[in-house]
């Protein structure tokens, strides 16, 4: 016998003594840590999908300005919310839930993470009304800059879950329309019409009467357009996460 078939069968026996092992510690977990194993790339997905909400619904309490774009005779400002660095991630993190796992899991996540917002924005207004403790002066500061703000809380939340909701729903409907092609133009139709809806909910319910006039239209448009071109910017990611996720998906061998 050669020493190449000796190698190649030692390999063997290696494989076979590594998968042996692989199926012994299977059989031994519970049959909850079985679908904890199974559902973990979902798992992972919808917890930063949900921490991603959380952290942008925190920080969209103050409006941005960047200056402004000279346009004619007029100059258009540039305003925007905290949550423009991070929230385009929850969309391109939604498309993931919706193109991999279908409309019924990406809801689950969506009402999960809109269920620990309120539960945030809850947390926030009992830690604000109760009493401070002796020494503690920053009561004011704490109010004014994290306080519970019922309008920002009630934009945030109705305008995640109708536009997440829908996003879902429109890429669920174009997958299913184009018998799962034309990925790229399939996520940038959903999140038009999200964010349209979002955006559109977000500015009017937390900021109609604060911001006014034309700076009230540019703090709509930019956002939109910001969002929106984030998603195209982002979308080679996109597809490669999809598509990456979907593969590890297939080839998991399932209980």
């Amino acid at each position: 016998m050669s020493d190449t078939h000796k190698n190649e069968m030692a390999a063997n026996e290696g494989e076979a003594a590594q998968r042996t092992a692989e199926q012994r510690e299977t059989e031994q977990l519970t049959p909850g840590a079985k679908a904890a194993r199974s559902g973990a790339r979902y798992t992972t997905i919808s917890a930063v999908f949900v921490g991603v909400l959380l952290i942008s619904n925190v920080v969209a309490v103050k409006p941005i300005a960047f200056g402004a774009i000279a346009f004619g005779g007029f100059e258009l400002p540039l305003v925007f919310d905290g949550g423009v660095f991070l929230f385009p991630l929850a969309y391109i993190l939604g498309d993931v839930l919706a193109e991999v796992y279908g409309l019924k899991a990406s809801r689950r996540a969506i009402f999960t993470a809109f269920g620990l917002a309120f539960v945030a924005s809850l947390t926030i207004w009992l830690v604000q009304i109760s009493p401070p403790a002796d020494g503690w002066e920053n009561q004011e500061a704490f109010a004014a800059v994290l306080g519970f703000v019922p309008r920002i809380v009630a934009a945030s939340l109705i305008a995640f879950l109708a536009g997440q909701l829908i996003n879902a729903w429109v890429l669920d409907r174009l997958r299913m329309r184009t018998s799962g092609r034309f990925l790229r133009m399939r996520l940038i139709g959903s999140t038009v019409v999200g964010q349209l809806i979002d955006t559109l909910l977000f500015c009017t319910i937390a900021f109609a009467g604060i911001i006014t006039g034309i700076d009230f239209v540019m703090y709509v448009l930019l956002g939109y357009l910001v969002k929106v071109l984030a998603e195209v910017v982002l979308l080679p990611l996109t597809t490669r996460v999809i598509s990456a996720v979907r593969q590890a998906e297939a080839a998991e061998p399932r209980q």
